[in-house]
């Protein structure tokens, strides 16, 4: 951990929170993910031991604890104490300025559908699907065309890598740019459909309820908010 050496309450705090990951990882446990295999898919590129390392360092500085858990399993879930919690209003401002004033286009780098889908995954409205089992297939196009697929069964979501094997029922079709795009409120489902080529097929009642399906992004609102005010006349 590096220190500053200034008795400084923003040095303090910036000793805590300042390194690479540190404030992703509280984000995603701000988001409800208490697991470390959720948390290490939720952040593509991070290591097994630095993941460790940051969840051992909030635990030593009182913003995190760690509890078993016993559901048929012996398993460890990260739940952040009250000082953690009070970093909800850190992240809000931060991705309140993030979103009106560094928040373009995708880059290349930035365009993961596997990170994509596992936060569809989480997003899922299960009172809003149809009482079946529901297949849908993503063929995305961009950097590379390849397709991946959520299968939605017995109130649990599934991303699957290979196709499953079951009926197709929703097959989206989308440049990846533009479906992460949608999926974070720089475009609205109208604007990615009839101006950027997202097509979503299936029979008519599913095509109509696909976009409800979804809560979509939890950043979502704060950046069509952001949007509105870019694109308001000065």
């Amino acid at each position: 951990m590096y220190q500053y050496g200034q008795y400084c309450p923003i040095a303090r705090a910036s000793e805590i929170l300042g390194d690479r990951w540190t404030l992703l990882i509280v984000r995603d446990l701000l988001l409800g993910i208490r697991h470390f295999n959720d948390l290490e898919r939720g952040l593509p590129g991070i290591s097994r031991s630095v993941l460790s390392e940051r969840l051992q360092r909030l635990e030593r500085m009182g913003l995190l604890e760690k509890r078993a858990t016993h559901n048929g399993r012996r398993t460890t879930e990260y739940v952040l104490t009250e000082a953690g919690a009070e970093l909800q209003s850190v992240i809000n401002a931060l991705l309140t300025w993030g979103a009106t004033w560094a928040f373009g286009g995708p880059r290349t780098e930035e365009l993961d559908p596997v990170l994509l889908l596992w936060w569809m995954r989480d997003r899922v409205i299960m009172e809003h699907l149809p009482d079946q089992r529901i297949l849908i297939e993503f063929d995305f196009s961009g950097p590379r065309r390849e397709s991946f697929w959520l299968l939605i069964a017995d109130d649990d979501v599934s991303v699957c890598l290979t196709y499953p094997g079951f009926e197709v029922n929703v097959l989206v079709t989308a440049d990846l740019s533009v479906f992460y795009q949608l999926w974070l409120g720089r475009l609205s489902y109208r604007e990615a459909i009839s101006e950027h080529g997202v097509r979503i097929d299936g029979i008519p009642a599913y095509i109509r309820a696909f976009p409800r399906w979804f809560a979509w992004s939890p950043v979502a609102p704060t950046v069509r908010t952001a949007r509105r005010r870019q694109q308001a006349p000065p």
